[in-house]
């Protein structure tokens, strides 16, 4: 699908913000690609809204770019606009109060995910090749398996977040989507740079017990997805590991992650009056509340976490679902939304807690709507994870 074909059926992916002259280099390893940015990210000639309108009113044009996109731009890609973004990035249904719904270019009737839910929209959509975006909690992995793309969370601070609204500065981080795995290796090698432990050239992949978390339908339907890595790899070995309690992780995630989100937005909400829309305001509320001794005990359990799953990994490459099923549709009631949400973070905070890097591959699908599977290895190996997964994919397209 190209440009063309979307501009009579708007998916809403992109701010209506009036054109600005972005200026990208002619030549360069990413010439001839497009791409969308986040509305976390300035852009000097637009301004940064947030997904909110008074951080919009407040914004002002920027003036400076952000780094990363500034990489990008130098590489030769072309910024064709800024995209949606949930509410502060404090949502993963890819849902807007104030702004809308971006369309989910591969499930029109369900929800594209969030928050990077116009960067995953513009993609899914054919507006652009890739998009950048940010995956606290799963905020790139969670719309990368509901649109059907290839998406990265990084090892935390592998990737610049210099000039973009936080959420959570010890969970924050900076990935991407891309439709087609090359263009997805091609953005990786320009933004990562080279690893500090490389993965060796045929690592050995591990296929979880997380995958019994899953309903038996999703089980089912990544059955096939399996046996294209397996192929593509020479094998997948049991992981036979006892996994730290998950439930537990769960609950550190949400303290820290409230307690750090509220740290980082909770003046300009109460100073400036935000009105935020009803799930997001609930998180804001809920992160004010977590205190010292609950925030001290997520901490410490999350270097216990980290240990463990560290000794785990190895220098293996596991293979676990991305979330737990394929998106909810559009009209689905909020609890179910939510509840979709909190059984994702038991999946997603993994490597959130960890720090580590982890790829969505959209190898499957159930009930006509895709659904992922991801790679998860140790820190500093991202670039080999993407050059690994780009492998995979070709060798499905193929």
């Amino acid at each position: 699908m190209n440009t063309e074909d979307v501009q009579g059926d708007e998916p809403f992916a992109l701010m209506p913000y009036p054109p600005a002259s972005v200026a990208h280099a002619e030549q360069g390893p990413l010439a001839g690609l497009s791409f969308a940015v986040k509305d976390l990210f300035d852009v000097a000639g637009y301004p940064t809204s947030g997904g909110n309108p008074t951080l919009l009113a407040m914004s002002g044009i920027k003036r400076t770019t952000a780094p990363t996109v500034q990489r990008l731009l130098d590489a030769g890609a072309r910024m064709i606009g800024k995209a949606q973004t949930n509410e502060m990035a404090f949502s993963m249904s890819g849902k807007n109060a104030h702004f809308g719904t971006p369309r989910n270019g591969a499930a029109p009737q369900r929800i594209p995910g969030g928050s990077s839910s116009g960067s995953a929209s513009a993609v899914s959509n054919g507006l652009c090749d890739f998009a950048l975006g940010t995956d606290t909690g799963g905020s790139v992995r969670t719309p990368a398996s509901y649109c059907g793309l290839y998406g990265l969370r990084p090892s935390h601070g592998r990737i610049s977040l210099e000039g973009c609204q936080p959420l959570c500065a010890s969970m924050d981080t900076c990935g991407f989507f891309a439709r087609e795995p090359e263009v997805f290796q091609r953005v990786a090698e320009c933004l990562l740079g080279e690893d500090s432990a490389p993965l060796t050239e045929s690592p050995a992949l591990s296929s979880a017990v997380l995958m019994e978390m899953l309903p038996a339908a999703s089980r089912a339907a990544l059955v096939p997805a399996l046996a294209h890595i397996e192929r593509a790899c020479s094998g997948i070995e049991a992981f036979s590991d006892a996994w730290p309690s998950l439930e537990e992780a769960y609950w550190a995630f949400r303290y820290i992650q409230g307690r750090e989100a509220w740290q980082a937005q909770g003046e300009t909400i109460l100073r400036h009056g935000l009105v935020l829309g009803p799930d997001v305001g609930a998180r804001f509320i809920w992160g004010r509340q977590v205190s010292d001794e609950q925030l001290a005990e997520a901490t410490a359990f999350r270097a216990r976490f980290r240990d463990a799953v560290d000794a785990m990994l190895g220098d293996r490459v596991l293979v676990m679902p991305t979330v737990a099923d394929i998106a909810p549709r559009l009209d689905a009631e909020d609890e179910e939304i939510e509840t979709a949400r909190t059984i994702a973070h038991h999946l997603l905070g993994i490597a959130v807690l960890c720090g580590l890097p982890q790829v969505n591959l959209p190898l499957a699908e159930k009930d006509g709507a895709p659904l992922g599977i991801s790679l998860l290895a140790g820190r500093g190996r991202d670039l080999a994870l993407v050059r690994l997964a780009a492998r995979i994919g070709a060798s499905v397209e193929g």
